[in-house]
């Protein structure tokens, strides 16, 4: 059997477990060739199939996320190692890199700060992309502060990025330019797809009743932690919109909220001047 004709048979395993199942086979048998998904459609889908390949498949189909088989994912500019104890980064994520590239524009943040960082997708991505800024990522998870360290030394950046061990912002007395967070904003109860309720962390995910208990918790905070001219980016659910708005409206900000791709509501900005 040709490798080509492996991939198609896992897709269609794969397509009673996964939104992406075509997708998810070609980069388990790009991770098993040890190559590149684009490397892999370019000049072996004609070869054989790599060994393990069949274990790959049935690690996918029995639920187990691919970023967290194959140990890396990208976002934005770069490319992340993650596993379990931290989210995996979403390209939704992104919305908030994006916010922010748009609010400094031909300006630089000087110092970034990144409330759950996780596996250090935010605050690693804006350094990236502000190569003279540095920064400091909070998280309360050892195993997510280990992924995150490990992150910015593969990609060069531990001299400017200090991850720390941290609840939300005890103790933070500096001002920053950009503050960026993606905190858990689920509903507990709420119906999510197996390959996240079985392996990524709980605590990352859900906020109390209505999804709400850390932006209840932060919204005090961010005018006191943001220089002015500086700016506040908070991944909300499609529907938090308004509820998470207000908060901020109630203590004198003027939140604004931005869209993703898909045009769903998914990030409120808090500017200070």
């Amino acid at each position: 059997m040709t490798l080509r004709k492996a991939i198609i048979e896992a897709a269609r395993r794969l397509g009673a477990s996964s939104n992406t199942p075509r997708l998810d086979a070609e980069l388990l048998a790009a991770y098993a060739l040890g190559i590149s998904r684009e490397r892999l459609l370019l000049a072996h889908l004609d070869g054989r199939v790599p060994e393990g390949f069949a274990e790959l498949v049935a690690r996918r189909a029995g639920g187990e996320p691919v970023a967290y088989i194959i140990g890396i994912r990208d976002f934005w500019t770069i490319s992340l190692a993650v596993g379990p104890g931290a989210l995996i980064p979403r390209p939704d994520s992104e919305t908030l890199i994006e916010a922010a590239v748009a609010h400094f524009g031909d300006r630089s943040p000087k110092r970034i700060l990144d409330l759950g960082t996780g596996s250090g997708a935010l605050l690693l991505a804006s350094l990236d992309q502000w190569p003279d800024a540095t920064g400091i990522g909070i998280d309360r998870s050892e195993a997510a502060i280990a992924i995150a360290q490990e992150n910015a030394r593969r990609l060069g950046m531990a001299d400017r990025a200090r991850i720390m061990s941290g609840n939300w912002t005890d103790g933070l007395d500096e001002r920053f330019d950009l503050i960026l967070c993606n905190p858990p904003y689920i509903e507990v109860g709420a119906s999510l797809p197996r390959d996240v309720v079985e392996h990524e962390p709980a605590s990352a995910l859900y906020a109390g009743e209505d999804g709400l208990e850390d932006y209840r918790r932060l919204a005090p905070e961010t005018g006191r932690l943001l220089t002015p001219g500086g700016a506040a980016f908070f991944e909300i659910g499609a529907s938090q919109g308004p509820t998470v708005s207000a908060l901020f409206r109630a203590l004198g900000h003027e939140p604004r909220v931005i869209r993703d791709l898909a045009g769903h509501d998914r990030c409120v900005v808090v500017e200070v001047w």
